[in-house]
Order: C-alpha cells, then structure tokens, then sequence
C-alpha cells in the first residue's frame, strides 16, 4: 500500500478509534448513579459485629456487643467504604426521617417527636405547633427532586412521615413513584407472615400494608421486604432507568418478634429472651443487606450504586437502664434519651462494586475500610446525594445539611461546623423535655423540667473526649465553659427556629431555654 494511502488509513483508524472511546465515555456519563439508602430502625452505633468506636490512635476498637451481633453484611460495606464514628441521627424516629427527606434539622422542620398516627402526641407541656401532621405534597423531598430529574424513586419498608388522614401518611404523595409496606405508622403489627403481619391481631392498626402474597407461609417480614426490593429494583433496571431506592426497614424496632432463621445463634448467649430476640432482628437486618449487594451484583448496576447504611436513632436492645451504661455499652443511654446512646447511629458509605473506571467513582472515590471521626448526621444525606446526581433544591429551600463528599474520601473538612443540635420539646420519653447541642469535644444538654433524670439540674456538661461516656457532668466545675455552651445552644436553637416546650403556669407561653 503507498504511504500516502497507509497514512489515511491509519488517521481513520485512529479516528474511529477515539470516536468510540468518546461514545463509550459518554455513554457512561450518561448513566447517573443509583442510590440506595439502606435504613435500619432502632440501631445504634454499637449493635452490630462492625467496631465503630476506636481508641486513642483513631484504629477502631471492639467491645463486647461487638461480639454479641453477628452483621457480615455491615462488615462487608465496611471493608468496602468509609464508616463514622460520630454519625448522629435525632433521638426518636420521625423526626430522623423527616430529615432525611428534606436536608433539615428536626429543630426546623418541627417534627420534633416520633408520629402517633391516631392521636396528637405533643406531650403534656409540649409545643402547640409542632408538625404532628407531617410532610405534606407542597414539600421539598429528596425522592421529589430526584423523580423530577427521571429517576425511578422506590420506598419499600418503613414510612411513619405523617399521621393517620394526612398526605404524609402515604408515600406516594411525597415523590415516591413506587410505596411498598409504607404507612403511618412506625411499628409493625407482627413480623410473621403467619399472623398476616398483624392484620387480625389486636394490633390490627399496625398491620403492615402491600404484602398479602406473604400472608400465611413462613416468610419472616425482613425477608418479604428484601423481595420486594430486589424485585422494585428489577423493574427499574429493566426499564433503563436510574433508581433511588429507599429501603427503611421495620427491623429493629419492637415488637421483638425472633426470627427463627437466628434464635440458634443466640440461644446460649445467657442474655434474656427479648434481647436474643433483637439479635435475631439485627441478624435478619444484615442479611437482608448482602442480598441487596448481591442482588445489584448480579444485575450488573453494582459498580454504578452508591450504598447509604445508617440507623434512624440510638439503639432500643432491651439490655438494661434506658440512662445507664447497658443498652448501647460503653455508650450511655438509648432511644429517646440525651445521652450518646440516644442519637449516635452507624453510618457507612460505599460504593457496591469497586470500579476505578466508572466516572461517578472517580469524582467521589470513598475510601475503602477507613473511619471517618469528623462529625456527620441524618440531614447530609440530602445535599450529599442531590450533589451526586446534579440535581439541585430550589433557591428558597433551607438545607441545613452539608455535602459529605470530603468525609466520603476520609479527608478532613475544616469547612464543616463541629456541631449537632438536637431538640425533643416533648414528654413522656426516655428523657422528657430537652434540648441536646454538641461543639466540638464539649456536650451541653438543656433540661426545660429538672428531673431525677436531669440530675435535678436544668444543666448537664460533658466533654466527650476525656468522657466519652459521660459519667462526669461538668456542669458546677466549669462554669465558664457552660456559659460559653448555653449561649451556642440558645444561637442555634434561634437559628433554626426551635420549638420549645409550653411553661405549665398557662400552659400555652413557650418556653425559653434561661443562661446559667
């Protein structure tokens, strides 16, 4: 062949050769990740085999639930991302979810307590306005925003965003194209299919909706869960598009219904039948969680899914004193309570299937087995997400949220406020009426009712890296150091706009939080 016609050749080849790889990188580009947000209800940071907690040199460090849970799911996405060890979520239900939905804190949006789906639950002397009613059509949502920019938006399991007669009952009103198990309410009326979920219990009101194809076989309620996801998920694959799959699962919240798949494993533990029974719910959880890996491996989507794990508050392990070292050990306290053990929850990141190639992953290449230290909570999920996927919140929406991305790649952020606020106006709980801000190391909890809980005080200080565990309460030793907390507490109670509770003089004037 003459050169000349050697060299034309040889430029087309050429040619053809980079026009595909620009077809074949564009193509990926045009394919927006999938998102998974994988919720467990009732988990704290310490109910599971994956150590969160770690020692002086920042390596993480086991204890002894750590040997009690059995989680090779959570130790699987572990192995594969970045895990918190300061991860907050609010300390009740409800309001943790509101929050992921909309990228606010609870304090703002004021859902401040978990929904009685039947009957207002404000408390005594809570606020007068709280958002008992929930979410509603108008809002700003997450699932919303990412249905408007064509994904295929799935909420399978667990709802509780709005009382019973409200648009915040369901679901599908919320931006949700697809609602399977979803309502208004956030405790199962029975895990066994066996007992329809609930339906024809007396606890009827609770019975979990969308699953009659399960009634009457041994089909524990996590697993049918788990199939309806996968199948949720076949279906948008199918159809080419790119889902958002929120999968909130009823487990672990009471009843402690054991699954029989587990109890084995717990029999000779010597703990007590219900938190053997929890164990089994956690282990059911986790399983749950490798099918779901599994299942996106073998749909070919894995490498393109990002994997959001995280508990919805502190954990409920029926394991002792709600205010003690027990439940959440060494952590203090549980659900509802304003120690640690109310509102630290797991958090892991990860990408399902490692793939250096794949461009999402290579703008946001989480770390694979790291810790992440620096301080994360529910509501930075919202603008985490929406900034992966290029698809941006109205200009009027307040986000209170910051993007994780940095975290993500276990650097540091010195952008990003070491604090967390966290506001329960309400009673009866675990603890009643207070207000909870972290800075940094230093702790502050504002009692609005002094109460033997309180320790008679309106006032209890930590510093949580001397204490992690809270059992000194600085409060009368550091005077200026409380002072300095109280005035942070009260700005940023004024920032979000807080609710209070009411004064019980009249029983309707809110409030407000008083400097030492």
């Amino acid at each position: 062949m003459p050169a000349k016609l050697r060299l034309t050749a040889l430029l087309l080849l050429v040619s053809a050769c980079c026009a595909a790889s620009t077809s074949t990188a564009a193509k990926n580009e045009a394919k927006p990740p999938n998102i998974v947000v994988f919720l467990v209800d009732d988990m704290g940071v310490m109910d599971t085999s994956v150590p969160f907690l770690t020692d002086e040199a920042g390596k993480p460090k086991r204890y002894p639930l750590n040997d009690y849970y059995r989680t090779p799911g959570m130790e699987r996405l572990a192995a594969r991302g970045v895990r918190f060890n300061n991860f907050y979520a609010m300390s009740v239900c409800s309001p943790t979810r509101v929050s992921i939905m909309t990228g606010q804190n609870a304090a703002r949006h004021h859902t401040t307590n978990w929904i009685n789906p039947r009957s207002n639950n404000r408390g005594p002397l809570g606020p007068l306005d709280w958002n008992w009613e929930g979410l509603t059509k108008a809002d700003v949502t997450l699932p919303r925003l990412l249905e408007g920019a064509g994904y295929r938006t799935i909420h399978v399991g667990k709802g509780h965003f709005g009382a019973d007669g409200f648009e915040g009952a369901e679901p599908l009103n919320l931006g949700f194209d697809v609602n399977v198990a979803g309502a208004s309410f956030g405790a199962p009326g029975s895990y066994y299919a066996s007992q329809k979920f609930g339906r024809g219990t007396k606890r009827a009101h609770h019975a979990v909706p969308h699953l009659e194809k399960y009634y009457d076989t041994d089909t524990f309620l996590t697993e049918a869960l788990t199939i309806e996801a996968k199948s949720r998920v076949d279906d948008a694959v199918e159809a080419g598009k790119p889902f958002y799959l929120y999968f909130a699962h009823y487990a672990v919240h009471a009843p402690f219904d054991s699954d029989p798949r587990f109890a084995d494993h717990y029999k000779d533990s010597g703990k007590p039948a219900p938190a053997q029974a929890f164990a089994t719910l956690i282990e059911g959880m986790d399983k749950s969680l490798g099918d779901m890996l599994d299942h996106l491996d073998k749909l070919g989507v894995a490498d393109n899914t990002l994997v959001f794990f995280l508990g919805d508050n502190g954990s409920d392990a029926p394991l002792g004193h709600q205010h003690e070292v027990a439940c959440a050990a060494p952590l203090r306290g549980k659900k509802g309570a304003h120690y640690e053990g109310g509102m630290r929850v797991p958090f892991i990141a990860a990408w399902a299937k490692a793939d250096g190639n794949n461009p999402h992953q290579q703008r946001l290449p989480i770390a694979a087995g790291t810790v992440q230290p620096q301080l994360g909570a529910v509501y930075d999920l919202f603008p985490t997400i929406l900034g992966l996927t290029g698809v941006e919140a109205p200009s009027d929406h307040v986000v209170d949220g910051r993007p994780l991305d940095s975290l993500l790649t276990a650097k540091a952020d010195s952008s990003r406020d070491e604090t967390f606020l966290m506001n329960y106006p309400h009673a009866p709980h675990r603890s009643d009426y207070f207000t909870v801000y972290r800075n940094g190391d230093w702790k502050v909890i504002y009692h609005f009712y002094p109460s033997p809980q309180s320790e008679g005080s309106h006032y209890q200080l930590f510093n949580l890296a001397d204490d992690p565990f809270e059992q000194k309460n600085l409060a009368e030793t550091e005077p200026a150091r409380l002072k300095s907390m109280m005035k942070g507490l009260i700005a940023e109670m004024d920032r979000h706009h807080a609710q209070t509770p009411v004064d019980k003089a009249d029983g309707k004037t809110p409030l407000k939080p008083q400097l030492p």
